[in-house]
């Protein structure tokens, strides 16, 4: 038995590089069917990324830290751009396609963990600030950006409203008003025999992110609002 802990993201990542061009990860979640994310999409040009994501990049500046950087894609964006760009990665298999595919700066390990150095901008695309798992969870993940951040530093972050899942044909929206905040999510990932254990994983509407961020002594700016409620926006300490 494998003593090493579950990867199906970096083992998509890998088999697609290595090509498994059909390779994707079969995502789990408590409030929607199974869904499945090609691998293909983690490996997009800057061309082919979403318009938020473009948005994002055109506002990164300084010392880069791309948080849970994946195949590595926006830092090799990045670095087009002549921006010093880190890509921080818990999984060693994704890392090492990061590398393969010319990022130049990478970190690997956990981002509540690791010794944390400074930079001017921490990105967290991809509803990246979800790595704070739950409500309760938020103001330690805050904290810990601070850490990483530099005097006068950003946060770029992407999350998304998802209240239109508890709408009901009516237009109505049932929620249970003694449960968790609507925005905290269940998942499981799988690839091959690889599966993880459930995990939290936290989408907030950015009126309750604001309130969070202005207790932590943020201060959070809308960028970019779509219509599908994706939104990006930018944290600093006031």
């Amino acid at each position: 038995m494998s003593l090493e802990k579950p990867d199906p993201i970096g083992g998509a990542i890998k088999a697609y590089w290595q090509g498994q061009q059909d390779a994707a990860v079969t995502v789990y979640s408590d409030q929607m069917e199974a869904d499945e994310l090609p691998a293909a999409y983690l490996f997009r040009t800057s061309q082919e990324m979403p318009e938020r994501e473009q948005f994002a990049l055109q506002e990164a500046r300084g010392r880069v830290l791309d948080i849970g950087a994946g195949a590595g894609s926006h830092a090799l964006a990045l670095q087009e751009k002549g921006l010093e760009v880190t890509a921080l990665e818990i999984s060693e298999k994704a890392a090492q396609v990061q590398e393969a595919r010319g990022v130049q700066n990478i970190l690997v390990g956990d981002f509540f963990s690791l010794e944390a150095t400074p930079h001017d901008t921490l990105l967290l695309l991809m509803n990246g600030i979800g790595l704070a798992g739950t409500l309760d969870n938020l103001p330690h993940f805050l904290d810990t950006c601070k850490k990483w951040l530099a005097p006068g530093g950003q946060i770029l972050l992407e999350s998304s409203d998802i209240l239109y899942l508890y709408e009901e044909e009516d237009g109505s929206v049932l929620l249970d008003l003694n449960g968790a905040y609507y925005g905290e999510l269940t998942y499981m990932m799988e690839f091959g025999q690889e599966r993880t254990e459930p995990f939290p994983w936290l989408f907030i509407d950015f009126d309750l992110l604001q309130q969070y961020a202005e207790e932590a002594g943020f201060q959070a700016e809308l960028l970019l609002q779509e219509e599908d409620d994706h939104y990006i926006a930018r944290l600093t300490l006031a």
